[in-house]
C-alpha cells in the first residue's frame, strides 16, 4: 500500500508539473534571469510566489472547499462563482493560454528546425493532436503522468544541468536592482496564470485521486498535498536553472528582441547542435501537456455547465478550432493582449484563494469573504480602467495612497480590512451565526 502511495503521488504530482509548467513557464524565466543579473535569486524569489506558491495554495483551497472550483467560489456566490468561473475558462482555455501554447510551439520548436514551416499549418498539426489526446479525459492524468512529463523532466534537467555546470558567460552585471529584480519576477508569474490554472486543475487531481482508490477526505488530502509538494519541487529546480541559464547567457539584449529568441540562443549554446533538437521536443512536450490539460478542464467545464446541451467533445472540438486561429497571432502578441484582462481576473481569484486558506477552516460565516473578494474586485477594476486611460489621473492618485501599489498589490491591505469589518459587522446583526450554503 506504501509503495501505491508512493507511486501514484509521484504520478498525479509529475502530471500536475506538466499541466502547470506550458508555454510561459518555459520562455519567462531565462528573460527574468537576463534582465535581473547577479540579482539572479531575487527574481527567483518574487517569481516562485506568484508561480509556484500561489498555485498550490490553489489547489489546497479547492480542496479544503470540495472537489470544484464552484464549491470554492460558493464562499462568496454561487452566481459569482459561475461568472467568474467562466472568465477563467476562457482566460486560460482559448482565448489566451491555449494558444499561446501552439504559438510557443511554433516559434520556438517549429522554427528553430524548419524556419520556412507555416505558422498555419503548425497550428493545425498541433491542436489536431491535443484534440486526439483530449477526447477521452479519464486517461489525460496517466498520459501525462507516466509517459510525456519524464520524457520532459529528463530534457529540461539535462538542460539546466549543463548550463550550470558550464555558464555562458560569468559576466552578470546589471543596473538591476534586487527590488527591481524581485519585483519584476513578482509581476511575470501572473503571466504564467497558474493560479487561474491551479483551481481548475484541482478538480483534475482530486478526481485522478479518486480514481485511484483515494476517496475519504482524509486520503485525498494526504495524496494531493504530496503530488502538489512533488510538482512544487519540479517547477521551482527548472525555473530557477532557466533564470540562472538567463542570467549567464551574454545574451545581446541591446536591440529588441522576441522571448523564444532569448531560450533559442541558450539551448543552441548550452547543447551545442543537439540542443535545438532537443528545445524543440521539449517546447512540445510542456504546451502540448498543457494544451491537453487545459482542452479538457474547459470541456468538462462548459459540459457540465450547460447540463450536456454543450456535449464534451463538441466543446473540445470548438476549443480546438478557436484556439488554433488565435495562435496564429504569435507569443509576443497574445501576452500583450493578455496582460490586461488578467490584471483584473489573477487578484480576485488570488484573495479568494488565500482567505479560504488561511481563515476557511477557522470562519464560516460567508459575509467576510464577500467583503475581502469585493473589496480586490472594485479596485481591479480601477486598475482596469486606469489601463484603458479613463480618469487616469485621478486613480493614480487614489492609488498611491493605498500600500503595496507600487507592487502591483494594491487591492491587498483593502482586501484585509474589508475581511475584518463585515466579519465584525455580520458577527453584530447575527450572533449565532450565518454559514456557508
Amino acid at each position: 500500500m506504501r509503495s501505491k502511495r508512493i507511486i501514484d503521488s509521484i504520478t498525479i504530482g509529475f502530471a500536475l508539473f506538466a499541466m502547470f509548467f506550458g508555454a510561459g513557464n518555459l520562455i519567462l524565466p531565462p528573460t527574468l534571469g537576463l534582465n535581473a543579473g547577479e540579482n539572479w535569486l531575487a527574481s527567483i524569489s518574487g517569481f516562485s510566489l506568484t508561480a509556484i506558491l500561489a498555485p498550490f495554495l490553489g489547489i489546497l483551497a479547492v480542496l479544503f472547499s470540495g472537489e470544484t472550483f464552484t464549491d470554492l467560489g460558493s464562499r462568496i456566490n454561487k452566481y459569482f462563482a459561475v461568472i467568474l468561473a467562466i472568465v477563467i475558462m476562457l482566460s486560460i482555455g482559448p482565448l489566451v493560454a491555449i494558444p499561446r501554447t501552439a504559438a510557443t510551439t511554433f516559434e520556438v520548436g517549429v522554427v528553430a528546425l524548419a524556419p520556412n514551416f507555416s505558422p498555419i499549418i503548425s497550428s493545425i498539426i498541433f491542436f489536431a493532436i491535443t484534440l486526439v489526446l483530449s477526447i477521452s479525459p479519464s486517461k489525460v492524468v496517466d498520459i501525462i503522468g507516466k509517459f510525456l512529463t519524464p520524457l520532459l523532466l529528463v530534457l529540461l534537467s539535462i538542460l539546466v544541468v549543463v548550463g550550470i555546470w558550464n555558464p555562458l558567460s560569468t559576466d552578470l552585471e546589471t543596473s538591476t536592482s534586487s527590488g527591481q529584480a524581485f519585483l519584476d519576477g513578482f509581476r511575470e508569474g501572473y503571466q504564467t496564470m497558474d493560479v487561474l490554472a491551479s483551481v481548475i486543475f484541482a478538480s483534475i487531481i482530486i478526481l485522478a485521486a479518486k480514481a485511484k482508490g483515494y476517496v475519504s477526505a482524509s486520503e485525498k488530502t494526504k495524496i494531493t498535498m504530496a503530488a502538489g509538494l512533488i510538482a512544487m519541487f519540479c517547477l521551482l529546480f527548472i525555473y530557477g536553472g532557466l533564470v540562472y541559464l538567463g542570467a549567464t547567457s551574454g545574451y545581446d539584449a541591446t536591440e529588441e528582441y522576441r522571448r523564444a529568441d532569448l531560450l533559442l540562443y541558450i539551448s543552441q549554446h548550452v547543447l551545442g547542435k543537439s540542443g535545438t533538437a532537443a528545445l524543440s521536443l521539449c517546447i512540445a512536450l510542456a504546451c502540448l501537456t498543457t494544451a491537453i490539460a487545459l482542452t479538457c478542464a474547459v470541456g468538462t467545464f462548459f459540459s457540465g455547465l450547460t447540463k450536456g446541451k454543450l456535449s464534451y467533445k463538441v466543446v473540445v472540438i470548438a476549443t480546438c478550432v478557436s484556439s488554433s486561429i488565435l495562435a496564429v497571432r504569435g507569443v509576443d502578441e497574445i501576452i500583450d493582449y493578455a496582460f490586461t484582462f488578467l490584471a483584473v481576473v489573477y487578484p480576485i481569484t488570488l484573495a479568494m484563494v488565500l482567505y479560504v486558506v488561511l481563515f476557511g477552516k477557522i470562519i464560516f460565516r460567508r459575509a467576510p469573504f464577500i467583503g475581502a473578494v469585493g473589496a480586490t474586485t472594485v479596485i481591479a477594476l480601477l486598475e482596469f480602467s486606469e489601463r484603458f486611460g479613463f480618469q487616469k489621473e485621478n486613480i493614480g492618485i487614489f492609488k498611491s495612497w493605498i500600500p503595496l501599489h507600487q507592487y502591483e498589490l494594491a487591492w491587498v491591505v483593502p482586501s484585509l480590512i474589508s475581511f475584518g469589518v463585515f466579519y465584525l459587522v455580520d458577527l453584530w446583526l447575527f450572533p449565532q451565526g450565518t454559514k456557508n450554503a
